[in-house]
């Protein structure tokens, strides 16, 4: 693929991109050869509805419309750009909790030709580090709260810039809205924008690089075509915006449609529901288990403003969804994505959706699935989650894009089996199917059948070696509040377990624990449960 003439004068990020050979297949949906999607979400927003909406808000703060964001958007830009020295193209890293100064920096990097490098405000030193080694970052945003761990990161010549303080040196001094509007760089539609890691926890993360035009395209797909927001809604929910589903599903998804976000860390699932009532969220983002969390804390919260709930991140079991539909009357979107795709790709909502399944295509992307070797497989046979698209992989001078892409494709390493009429079905991750006495059980679905049972609150299942079966089923279960962890409990999980599914299935051994190990985004670490040193 030939690339158009770039904007950056720093051109590390298109100098690492994967030769052209080790791309997946990509869907053309007829960008310009010229965009700055930071512009798009916002200028060109402003120019189609106006400038007095309400864009962002936060727990402490007054609304800021979508004219206060651009003013202050444009006055971090001048300051990027003006004293801070940084040129399109550099890549400066942005820190902090969730608030609408973090997505105000993320837009005037986007505006100024930069690269975002997005990371949580809860990783450590030593992992910083890692990131703006494989980066090259030398800038970086960080809220004062979060400065500390970066700094003791140790970064060579990294200019840190804080923001929410007092200091001289606070951007919020540098940045002063009402100067100058400032002219968002005429980047290439393909010039990357942002580079998104992996998590890192099997090994040295990996880089994600996504264009101007990526940022636009799950706009305009998964967004706009199966979630549909209207410029009304109040978009809300629990992933950080160092995580990719956050970033979509609260900055740029809202902003693409000219509706608001309300912008919070993660406080667990009674401040979640306050969140809900208080600021009237109609379009919420979460994770499977925070659903199941808010679950038996819903009575006496005013959930009537939602529409639309997401959810992603980690797969979403019909018991659930049945249980917060008949909780609500709502129907939870569940969807896929990867960071190395930058969102969801499968996914359906209202009538469409089907309990259990993922769904289907988004309208854009294809997905097969296929088996090792990359051929195709009939419908209702497990195999690899195959998927191209108008985004896709493409590893920051990694070697291992050639593990992700094949022949066009991004093999997600999830095990997937495609229904007769389309849909896609979740079995497990590649790496998560449980052989024990020759026969492939899916952890998942033993999970889904003890979350069918009253007490149990939250579940992982793996396997472990054993002599004489290869593996057995081992479960790990939070149990509801005043319920005993004892033998009783445990045989009567096991027996309620074998009158859903095949008894071969079923656990061989059940471990309580009062919660469960996960990454700051939420999602399960199984490699923990496998390895408990």
């Amino acid at each position: 693929m030939e690339l158009r003439p770039s904007a950056h004068a720093d051109t590390f990020a298109r100098d690492r991109l994967p030769p052209p050979d080790q791309w997946p297949h990509l869907t053309d949906l007829g960008y310009p050869d010229h965009l700055n999607c930071g512009a798009e979400l916002l200028d060109a927003t402003i120019a189609r509805l106006g400038p007095d909406r309400p864009a962002l808000r936060d727990a402490d703060g007054p609304v800021w419309t979508y004219g206060e964001l651009r003013d202050q958007v444009d006055a971090i830009a001048h300051a990027l750009t003006g004293p801070l020295g940084v040129e399109p193209g550099n890549r400066v890293l942005l820190r902090g909790p969730t608030t609408p100064w973090l997505a105000a920096c993320w837009l005037a990097v986007m505006k100024a030709g930069a690269v975002a490098v997005t990371v949580l405000a809860a990783q450590r030193p030593e992992e910083l580090a890692t990131i703006c080694d494989i980066a090259r970052v030398r800038f970086a945003l960080c809220d004062v709260r979060a400065v500390d761990d970066l700094a003791g990161a140790g970064v060579p010549e990294l200019r840190i810039t804080p923001f929410g303080g007092d200091g001289p040196d606070d951007l919020r001094r540098l940045a002063r809205p009402g100067g100058a509007p400032y002219p968002a760089v005429p980047t290439a539609a393909d010039d990357v924008a942002l580079i998104a890691f992996t998590s890192g926890t099997t090994g040295r993360p990996k880089g994600c690089m996504h264009f101007h035009r990526d940022v636009l395209a799950i706009a305009d797909t998964f967004s706009a075509q199966v979630l549909r927001p209207e410029p009304d809604d109040v978009f809300a929910g629990s992933p950080p915006l160092g995580f990719t589903f956050g970033l979509g599903g609260l900055v740029i998804f809202p902003l693409r449609a000219g509706a608001s976000a309300y912008l919070a860390d993660w406080g667990g699932p009674e401040r979640l529901l306050g969140d809900i009532a208080a600021h009237r969220i109609s379009v919420l983002f979460t994770a499977p288990t925070a659903y199941r969390a808010m679950l038996p804390k819903l009575a006496g919260h005013d959930v009537s403003s939602l529409r639309r709930c997401v959810s992603a991140g980690e797969n979403l079991s019909a018991a659930t969804w049945q249980a917060w539909h008949e909780a609500t009357g709502l129907r939870i979107i569940n969807g896929i994505g990867a960071t190395e795709l930058l969102h969801i790709f499968i996914s359906a909502a209202d009538e469409a959706i089907r309990p259990g399944t993922t769904g289907l295509p988004v309208p854009g992307f294809q997905a097969r699935v296929v088996d090792a070797a990359g051929t195709p497989l009939p419908d209702g046979e497990p195999g690899l989650l195959a998927v191209r698209g108008p985004t896709g992989c493409r590893y920051l001078a990694d070697a291992r894009q050639t593990e992700y892409v094949r022949d066009g494709w991004n093999i997600t390493g999830d095990t997937y089996v495609r229904e007769p009429d389309g849909y896609f079905r979740y079995v497990a991750r590649a790496d998560d199917m449980i052989i024990s006495a020759g026969y492939n059980i899916a952890g998942p679905e033993v999970e889904d059948a003890l979350l069918r049972h009253p007490d149990v609150t939250e579940a992982a299942v793996v396997g472990r070696a054993d002599e004489h079966r290869g593996q057995l089923v081992v479960a790990h279960v939070v149990l509801r509040a005043g319920v005993a962890p004892d033998d009783a409990t445990v045989a009567a999980l096991r027996a309620f377990t074998k009158t859903r599914i095949a008894p071969y299935k079923c656990p061989r051994e059940i471990v309580f624990h009062t919660a469960l190990p996960r990454t700051p985004t939420g999602k399960l670490q199984r490699f923990r449960l496998r390895d408990p040193r």
